[in-house]
């Protein structure tokens, strides 16, 4: 097993459980707002945050797990897009990154 995906395995296996955690917190939560409109407001400001915590690690999941199945496919290290080895450094700086770095600036707009 190589190191980058020794790394994208135990960021996957990090991810599912903060999401799990998120999930945990949100049903704690869930039921009958405090009759106190402070404490409502609070509630739901926490609520928010936690789904945009979730929603956010969720989407990183998708990119280790897309990461993991073309390094499974022996296509890891090219860039999805043109076809060229991704340099190692964007490799051990970003492991699920599918894309080099000219592709990547291009599709953010940089």
């Amino acid at each position: 097993m190589s190191q980058r995906t020794a790394a994208l395995e135990a960021l996957r296996d990090d991810l599912i459980a903060r999401i799990e955690r998120y999930q945990a917190s949100k049903q704690r939560s869930e039921g009958a707002l405090d009759k106190d409109l402070e404490d409502q407001s609070i509630e739901l400001e926490n609520s928010e945050v936690i789904d945009s915590l979730e929603n956010e690690a969720e989407a990183e999941l998708r990119q280790v797990m897309h990461a993991l199945e073309r390094i499974e496919a022996g296509e890891g290290e090219r860039c999805e897009r043109c076809g060229t080895t991704i340099d190692d450094k964007r490799l051990t700086a970003l492991p699920y990154t599918t894309r080099c770095i000219n592709c990547a600036e291009q599709l953010s707009g940089f």
